[in-house]
């Protein structure tokens, strides 16, 4: 049984008559990995370094328990903007043009309302998330300042990521990689500028930091906005913005967008939940867990990258009912996000020590963390493989099954599980770090072999849908 399954996706990954091509598939990847690298990865890790290269302590773990809640905003905002990419890659298949247009339009709007309603949440309440994470008054008076401040940057990652939406939805990754690099420079700029001071410009320290990211998020909102305005090959989609309002394709873009923001908010609390259990370990295992999921995050941006171009892809597939292509294409996908991730952690393991002493000039944790790195990175394999065959289901509009299967795992194994690995009497701290950290991903392998059966029972059903169909005509 196992031969066979290996023998048929060998036979699929290898047809070139179905499904992208290599080529056509590293095309849309190569872009999406480097919007992945600066949105999720890169700035996170240069952003640390300055941070601390303030030698405070203080401000370095007020950065990493921030960097860690912001990745849990980075996914909600992501997850509110697959259902532009869906309803408009649907109907650009379609070659309904103006359909895509509306919808569009319609998600800027919704993006302005929600941005408003989320930064103000997260001012109101930066105080509270620190004490939830039971750090000491100082740590939480840095955090809270620092939070405050970047929910700017936050409102108008919220448009930004509305606009880029539409982008991807009719397959245009170039323009999207494009505006990452210009906001990464000009964040790397200010970051440096803001947090240590240049000539007449004050040192601002970690407080810097937020406003970089506002500055940032600020230009490439507003260099999206004119693109899509001005551009003349979008003028076929007939976008203007102030155009009337529709309720009911705003509620059609959150009906597909929520079950998604769910799902990848799931995954994103899960490494919060992580903090908690490892925080009574000392600080030597919470640098470690920052240290390393920094590292990992870096290397998870090919499958981040590949896992958008499997949503568009599967959604312009699924316009026109090509199964077959769908099925392959998806195969293809997982092979090169599987060799590429894996690849790029085996280079971090051989060099645990040198990377990881790259955040830890005091030579504090290194040790502990370039140990159980190895080990820890085997089982990134089951979360690339639940990330590629999620977003697959994703781009059939099957969002609300993968939201359904990431909650029911979340809360049915990976809390239980992991509190329950937390609180056993082991001897070996770096064992107990080990258990602890891959339970998320004991997870993430029981998540992908839900999808993956449900991937192969729903192709099927389909294909003999199609098979009764053409034999009626």
């Amino acid at each position: 049984m196992v031969g066979a399954f290996f023998k048929r996706y060998v036979a699929s990954v290898r047809d070139t008559k179905h499904g992208e091509s290599y080529t056509t598939i590293m095309k849309y990847v190569l872009p999406e990995m480097v919007s992945a690298l600066i949105l999720s990865s890169i700035l996170t890790i240069i952003d640390a370094f300055f941070v601390a290269n303030l030698r405070s302590t203080s401000l370095y773990a007020a950065q990493g328990l921030g960097s860690t809640f912001m990745l849990l905003v980075s996914k909600i905002i992501e997850g509110l903007s697959v259902g532009t990419v869906i309803m408009v890659g649907f109907y650009n298949g379609r070659k309904e043009y103006a359909n895509a247009g509306r919808v569009c339009v319609t998600s800027l709007w919704v993006a302005l309302v929600i941005g408003i309603c989320f930064s103000s949440f997260i001012f109101l309440g930066a105080s509270s998330l620190y004490a939830f994470y039971g750090v000491s008054p100082k740590i939480a008076l840095a955090g809270t300042q620092y939070l405050r401040v970047r929910v700017v940057g936050i409102f108008f990652q919220c448009i930004f990521a509305s606009l880029i939406g539409f982008l991807r939805g009719i397959k245009n990754t170039r323009t999207p990689m494009s505006f990452y690099v210009m906001g990464a420079g000009i964040f790397i700029l200010f970051d440096y500028l803001l947090i240590f001071g240049f000539g007449s410009i004050p040192a601002f320290g970690l407080i810097g930091s937020a406003w970089a990211s506002a500055i940032q998020y600020g230009c490439m909102a507003l260099g999206v906005f004119l693109y899509v305005i001005v551009h003349p090959s979008l003028k076929a989609y007939n976008i203007k913005f102030l155009s009337k309002f529709t309720g009911g394709l705003s509620l059609r873009i959150l009906w597909l967008s929520a079950p998604v923001v769910v799902d990848k908010a799931v995954l994103a609390y899960a490494k919060i939940w992580l903090v908690l259990l490892i925080t009574p370990m000392g600080k030597i295992a919470i640098a470690s867990f920052t240290a390393i999921k920094d590292l990992e995050q870096f290397a998870f941006v090919p499958a981040m990258a590949c896992a958008q171009v499997i949503t568009f892809l599967v959604s312009n597939h699924y316009g026109i009912n090509d199964w077959v292509g769908i099925k392959n294409s998806i195969k293809k996908v997982l092979l090169l996000a599987i060799v590429m991730v894996m690849s790029i952690l085996a280079i971090f393991s051989c060099a645990s020590h040198f990377f990881i002493g790259l955040f830890d000039p005091k030579h504090v944790f290194v040790n502990f963390a370039a140990t159980v790195f190895p080990f820890i990175s085997l089982f990134v394999f089951f979360d690339v493989l639940q990330l590629i065959l999620a977003a697959a289901l994703r781009g059939a509009s099957k969002v609300q099954t993968v939201m359904i299967v990431r909650a029911l795992v979340c809360g049915l194994f990976f809390l239980p599980y992991s509190f329950g690995v937390s609180k056993l009497p082991l001897s070996s701290a770096l064992f107990q770090f080990v258990m602890i950290y891959t339970s998320f991903y004991l997870a993430d392998a029981l998540m992908g072999f839900v999808y993956g059966l449900y991937i192969v029972r729903f192709s099927k059903k389909q294909e003999l849908k199609e098979k009764i169909l053409s034999v009626h005509e």
